[in-house]
């Protein structure tokens, strides 16, 4: 893959060509001045997001120009303001709350520039011991625990709409993403919403037997989850946003293909991880990143008529003020070359 640095013209470009000639290319290469990018994960550091530790321990953000810093979200939700209010050059976020994010905020500079999560992975997990089944009706009386601004939460409305039924099918109970494990466990609820592959540590406290997943996508929605997102950098260093997007992509095509360097690399930055339980997280997530979908157009893009009916669903069922142009959703001119993309299972 090319490289793309952001060196200075001029001078700069002359005395790197002497540099080379000369053997002392390497002392060139050290001094470039790299260009700083502050990223926010969409929670935790966990095995979901290896590949940006990967590119990160391998040096592929420096080798396309960039020092990279990744920060922990609180929120596939909160990271789109995080991004808006320029604390951070790009962020993993939710789609669907980026088309609401637009509506309500016409001018927003924030886009979504690689999709990451090609379908979203967002699930309700019952007790089969209160009667939940695979099917969505068995939820009706329960009691479902969701943290306030969650994805998962925020998108139950759209399966409701889908499936005929009414958003107040079940009661929600409201609590923090670090309780919804205990209050499940206790059976203080009947239930619980989850991003698939961060019911992990809930499958080691009861066995999976136990439990019914109930996924949004039976429900009959095609939705894409979280996105890299990217506000003013876009506008201001536009090439910094391609080259974070070409470093990026190489590791997710390498951890999809063998995630262990990506385990290790994630291990470094979590010492507490248990990489068993990482591996097991990584083999939901991977579910997600690699469709049928991305292995017939490649990772990253989106296809226009889903995105489309995607922001007419989001408008529709949280009867936003505008429907957002979906090409201001999300902007396809970053994206690496398609040839690069290309992956399969």
């Amino acid at each position: 893959m090319q490289r793309r640095h952001f060196l200075s013209t001029g001078l700069s470009t002359t005395i790197a060509a002497a540099a080379t000639g000369l053997g002392l290319a390497p002392a060139v290469h050290a001094q470039r001045s790299l260009v700083p990018i502050k990223f926010t994960l969409d929670f935790r550091v966990t095995s979901q997001t290896s590949p940006f530790f990967l590119a990160l321990a391998k040096g592929y953000y420096k080798d396309e120009g960039l020092d990279v810093s990744i920060d922990v979200g609180s929120g596939s939700v909160a990271s789109i303001t995080r991004v808006a209010s320029g604390a951070y050059d790009l962020g993993l976020g939710d789609l669907s709350a980026l088309a609401e994010f637009h509506a309500q905020n016409p001018g927003t500079p924030v886009q979504a520039i690689y999709q990451y999560y090609n379908r979203a992975p967002f699930v309700i997990i019952g007790r089969r011991d209160r009667g939940i089944t695979e099917d969505f009706m068995s939820l009706k009386g329960k009691k479902v625990a969701a943290a306030a601004v969650e994805a998962t939460r925020r998108c139950w409305p759209m399966v409701a709409r889908s499936l005929k039924a009414g958003p107040d099918l079940f009661e929600w109970v409201t609590t923090d993403f670090s309780a919804r494990d205990n209050v499940m466990v206790r059976g203080d609820v009947d239930a619980a919403t989850y991003f698939h592959d961060s019911a992990v540590s809930l499958f080691a406290r009861i066995p999976r037997k136990d439990l019914a997943v109930l996924d949004y996508g039976r429900a009959g929605l095609q939705l894409y989850g979280n996105a890299l997102l990217a506000g003013r950098l876009l506008q201001d260093k536009p090439e910094a946003a391609r080259a974070f997007l070409r470093a990026s992509n190489r590791a997710l095509r390498e951890t999809l293909a063998n995630p262990e360097a990506a385990f290790a690399a994630v291990k470094a930055r979590e010492p507490i991880l248990n990489l068993d339980v990482e591996r097991e997280r990584w083999a939901i997530t991977r579910q997600y990143l690699l469709t049928p979908e991305t292995e017939a157009s490649g990772l990253g893009g989106v296809q226009p008529a889903v995105l489309a009916r995607q922001v007419d669903e989001v408008a529709t069922v949280f009867n936003l003020p505008a429907r957002p142009a979906p090409e201001r959703i999300f902007n396809a001119d970053f994206l690496p070359a398609a040839a690069d993309r290309k992956v399969s299972a």
